[in-house]
């Protein structure tokens, strides 16, 4: 986890060192990759996730949330993506995103960070956190399609959207276990 860390700290000291257009349309081999060493980035500020290998950038997909409002989120139903260290629950195919990764949202982060506004005041002591938030593909059949992804129109309850053939590709790279950092 220390890794993982300290790999967010310097992210942005990579970051502008090259030019990262071809890590957009470069398809993953899952073969190729160690799904050990693999997590996710997930930056709410330019609606990307990066996925490292080690500490190696393999690829970056254009996202979407759930809310305008890119805060951390507060209580279930206020359409908001949490920020924080998770890890992938569960996967699986999903008949009406393509593909459905979930998250252990809440888990104990959330509940200290949720203590921590109850004791300010921020949230009412009886405010449920929500959970089943997940990373997934757009909703076709209801008329969300992948260029919600391109123009940035967030549309989830607090998850975080990927194209179809985005999340097709990634589902295979990631198992069960792998750590997802949100940050704002």
């Amino acid at each position: 986890m220390w890794r993982i860390c300290c790999l967010i700290l310097l992210l942005p000291l990579f970051a502008f060192e090259h030019n990262y257009a071809d890590l957009y349309t470069v398809r993953l081999d899952p073969s190729r990759i160690d799904a050990d060493k693999v997590f996710l980035l997930v930056d709410k500020s330019d609606y990307r996730m990066y996925v490292y290998e080690d500490v190696t950038l393999i690829k970056i997909y254009k996202v979407v949330f759930g809310s305008n409002d890119q805060s951390d989120k507060l209580v279930e139903g206020d359409k908001r993506t949490p920020n924080g260290t998770f890890r992938i629950q569960q996967k699986r195919v999903d008949g009406r995103w393509s593909r459905f990764m979930l998250l252990d949202y809440p888990n104990s982060e959330s509940y200290e960070k949720h203590g921590r506004r109850v004791n300010a005041g921020q949230v009412r002591s009886d405010a449920s956190l929500g959970g089943g938030i997940g990373i997934h593909g757009v909703e076709s059949a209801s008329g969300i399609l992948d260029y919600y992804v391109d123009r940035r129109i967030n549309w989830t309850l607090g998850c975080v959207s990927l194209k179809n053939g985005d999340i097709n590709e990634i589902y295979n790279v990631v198992k069960v276990g792998t750590p997802v950092v949100i940050r704002p």
